[in-house]
């Protein structure tokens, strides 16, 4: 098969030297809220058409080593006891691209759980802006752990959706340590 960056002959969806020339992550801190950071791996537009997979079927491929490149390094080097939630987790296509992300940090200390954080509205936000997300909210139901969580979703744009899952799970008894996402649209 053909690399999907380079289109050179590869064994892979994404060759050895593009994963190591183009996926090395750049970790990023943004403050969303005086206690909730959300850290980020990529800036946006540096894997943009990489994230728009998660609409096609190649996506769980895709996501799966970009997890690979930057959530479980980062669970390796940071032993925290805490339970990493997926954002709407939902199998819309086969599979979830937050689910294969939330995976990608189990280790001894981080324990995935799926299906805790749902959202009530399907409204999708992709390409609006924050007054579309403020006037749509997501309407999150968590059913989790009542213990420290890491939030886990793949783009941070205006922060509505990673906002809003905090306060419900805060509200539900958990507590959210800090989002981790795969990219940051300000970068």
């Amino acid at each position: 098969m053909r690399c999907l960056v380079c289109e050179g002959w590869s064994w892979v969806l994404i060759c050895s030297s593009c994963q190591e020339h183009l996926l090395t992550p750049t970790p990023r801190r943004r403050q969303l809220l005086p206690d909730f950071p959300v850290y980020s791996f990529y800036g946006y537009s540096e894997i943009e058409p990489l994230i728009k997979t998660k609409e096609l079927q190649i996506g769980w491929e895709v996501f799966t080593i970009l997890a690979a490149r930057s959530f479980r390094p980062f669970a390796q080097a940071h032993p925290i006891e805490a339970f990493a939630i997926p954002i709407d987790d939902r199998i819309d296509k086969g599979w979830s691209h937050t689910a294969i992300l939330a995976r990608a940090l189990k280790s001894s200390t981080i324990k995935p759980r799926y299906a805790t954080l749902q959202a009530g509205s399907r409204v999708r936000y992709t390409g609006k802006d924050r007054s579309f997300r403020l006037q749509n909210p997501r309407r999150f139901r968590y059913t989790g752990p009542k213990a420290p969580i890491i939030l886990v979703d793949d783009v941070l744009t205006t922060g509505t959706t990673l906002q809003e899952a905090y306060q419900v799970a805060r509200g539900a008894g958990a507590l959210p340590l800090f989002g981790l996402v795969l990219a940051d649209a300000r970068w």
